[in-house]
């Protein structure tokens, strides 16, 4: 079987809900990280077989194959495809499972794997509640409420359940959340996010700028603050503030065949060694990434103490903390440059935004092995393993 390797992957930095990416349409916010894989890489970008781009409100400025779109007006060629997918807030990652799997198969050479969400733009839930606001019904069916009868399904309620399930406290949560930014703080001051970012020009009332640092980062974060925060749910433990951020954002990777490497003088930055996906109970909803990650170093033949560095997505706070303790992970190596509470969760663009980083976090550590999962909307989660070269 062919080999996939990870060629570049790059993100803008997060903008928070109404922030200083506010201004920018969806399409025009995708764009930005398309064009940034052609600058950066030196390739005729008329090679590219496909963009696979995840987004998950598509709807609004998001709808019509919004990474098409993004193609469109980017400056790649028009005549490079893309297909626009869903697996929640895995649909990224599994943007770059799939592109892997077309090299893998040996049926593409060169696929962008790409991620698009404005949450600000096109809210969360948005796609559900216009349709239900305007008579057109909602997703659960007949056959659904007869699988599960009564059954709201609701990441909250989910990440509270988490909470009960694995004996954490709101002191559990809040220490967790601190750390993120603690440790966003630090990369973002040591610039270990510069080569990862790209740079977005907006309009502020100064005039123009251009868009670099993460803006949900708390630089002022503090065990109280954070702590003063309310709960989401009365009794609960789970707060806005030990949740992930609503953010605004676009990344991207690109994937590569050895033949692709040879052909067009690149230089691999990693191989895709498993690439895993499973579902579960869809009522807890997040606790999958632990089940996920036992599939994939079962799959892979490794183990926990094989892996250098984890990024676990950031949902909630309970979902690493859970990960780490289920498989007896060091904490001292998940999101190392903190993660979705302190820079932003946007949907659909967070599983190659976390491979950008994940990636150069590897190569600032000399690192050879990284484990990237994220827990996804229906019980789901995705999980991949890289290897660093060079």
């Amino acid at each position: 079987m062919a080999v996939a390797y990870i060629v570049d992957a790059v993100r803008t930095a997060g903008g928070r809900r109404g922030g200083r990416l506010a201004g920018i349409h969806a399409v025009d916010l995708g764009a930005a990280t398309l064009n940034a894989i052609a600058d950066r890489n030196d390739f005729d970008p008329g090679a590219i077989e496909d963009v696979i781009t995840g987004c998950v409100m598509q709807g609004g400025e998001q709808a019509g194959d919004v990474g098409r779109n993004a193609v469109l007006a980017s400056n790649l060629p028009d005549s490079i495809p893309s297909v626009s997918i869903d697996r929640q807030c895995g649909s990224s990652q599994q943007s770059i499972q799939f592109a892997a799997q077309a090299i893998m198969s040996g049926t593409q050479d060169i696929v962008l794997a790409h991620g698009i969400e404005s949450m600000t733009r096109v809210p969360m839930g948005s796609t559900f509640k216009l349709f239900k606001d305007a008579g057109l019904g909602s997703n659960k069916s007949e056959g659904m409420e007869k699988a599960y009868p009564g059954i709201q399904f609701s990441q909250f309620m989910g990440a509270e359940m988490m909470v009960k399930k694995h004996g954490f406290t709101r002191d559990d949560l809040d220490q967790f959340a601190l750390e993120s930014h603690q440790k966003a703080i630090k990369a973002t001051e040591s610039g270990a996010f510069d080569n990862e970012i790209v740079g977005v020009e907006i309009e502020t009332a100064e005039g123009k700028d251009l868009h670099k640092v993460d803006e949900g980062i708390r630089f002022d974060a503090t065990k109280d603050s954070i702590g003063g925060v309310k709960v989401l749910q009365e009794g609960g433990a789970i707060t806005a503030a030990n949740a992930s951020q609503i953010c605004d954002g676009s990344s991207a990777v690109l994937v590569c065949s050895e033949q692709a490497l040879k052909d067009h003088g690149l230089t691999p930055r990693a191989r895709i060694v498993n690439l895993t996906v499973t579902a579960g109970d869809p009522v807890i909803m997040l606790e999958e990434p632990l089940f996920a990650t036992d599939r994939a170093f079962q799959r892979a033949g490794m183990k926990i103490g094989d892996i250098d560095l984890y990024e676990v997505n950031e949902a909630f706070a309970p979902v690493p903390l859970a990960w780490l303790k289920h498989v007896g992970a060091d904490r001292a190596k998940i999101n190392v440059n903190g993660g979705a509470i302190a820079l932003g969760h946007p949907l659909g663009a967070s599983g190659t935004k976390l491979m950008a980083t994940l990636l150069n976090a590897m190569e600032a550590r000399g690192s050879k092995y990284g484990l990237q999962t994220m827990c996804e909307g229906g019980g789901q989660a995705n999980v991949t393993i890289i290897e660093r070269l060079g």
